[in-house]
């Protein structure tokens, strides 16, 4: 496995990344909660933008993989900007974001922040707002007081250790909701989803498309597929948006 290199955000967090140089629009991945760039969709999408000569960037959020920080330290914000730095510094022109589970959040957000840096936008199991609809809305009268009180939750997980979830993970997330304001994705926006996702129900998936304006927005939805959206099928349902969005760019471009 390659070393990454690291860009030191404007908050003076240390972000490991790989980058490749290529054509544009490139393509830039947005990885989910807890997970790593080392993950199946973004090596596979590597090696697809590798494969079209097109410039491709993946990352590591601070407290994620091999980043600094502790993971139980970081907030949306944080890695909200942690993605601006990458866009800001690491990728030239229109990218297109392809944001899996909270990097779907995170991308919209960018989207929301920067929509003149966006060529496109393929979201995988979109997770946008899920601190405060699944996880704060999910908990338990005496999960919400230990939270409150003690600054922590636990959380199981099928994906291993537990996870800590921080009182401010949840106060810090109220700040960047985007279900709750307009959302315009003024550019061509494919959204993905699984109908057998365990952590993100397909309701979440058809509330975001009805909820976002746009001029070029589909969702599709991959029956049996799970949360990880890594087999076979399912990569290829997401090479198939990436490939959509580009031709919905040529065209206009056109």
């Amino acid at each position: 496995m390659p070393s990454p290199d690291y860009l030191t955000t404007p908050s003076g967090r240390r972000i490991a990344y790989h980058r490749d140089p290529g054509a544009g629009p490139g393509l830039m991945f947005l990885g989910g909660f807890k997970s790593d760039m080392e993950g199946t969709k973004a090596i596979h999408l590597q090696a697809l933008a590798r494969l079209q000569g097109r410039a491709f960037v993946r990352f590591d959020y601070s407290g994620h993989g091999q980043s600094s920080g502790e993971f139980t330290q970081g907030a949306i914000g944080d890695w909200a900007e942690d993605a601006r730095a990458v866009l800001d510094q690491l990728t030239e022109g229109p990218q297109i974001l392809v944001g899996s589970s909270m990097g779907g959040w995170i991308s919209l957000l960018l989207a929301r922040a920067a929509p003149e840096r966006l060529a496109g936008l393929v979201t995988i199991a979109a997770a946008p707002d899920f601190t405060e609809d699944s996880m704060w809305a999910g908990f338990s009268p005496d999960q919400q007081k230990t939270l409150i009180s003690e600054g922590q939750v636990a959380l199981p997980s099928e994906y291993g250790a537990p996870y800590i979830i921080t009182r401010r993970l949840i106060e810090e997330g109220r700040q960047n909701l985007v279900l709750r304001e307009a959302l315009d994705l003024p550019f061509p926006v494919r959204f993905v989803q699984g109908t057998a996702d365990a952590d993100v129900e397909t309701s979440v998936a058809i509330r975001l498309i009805e909820h976002a304006t746009g001029p070029d927005m589909r969702l599709t939805l991959l029956k049996g597929a799970d949360h990880r959206f890594s087999s076979p099928e399912a990569l290829g349902v997401v090479e198939a948006a990436i490939s959509d969005v580009l031709s919905s760019v040529e065209r206009g471009a056109g």
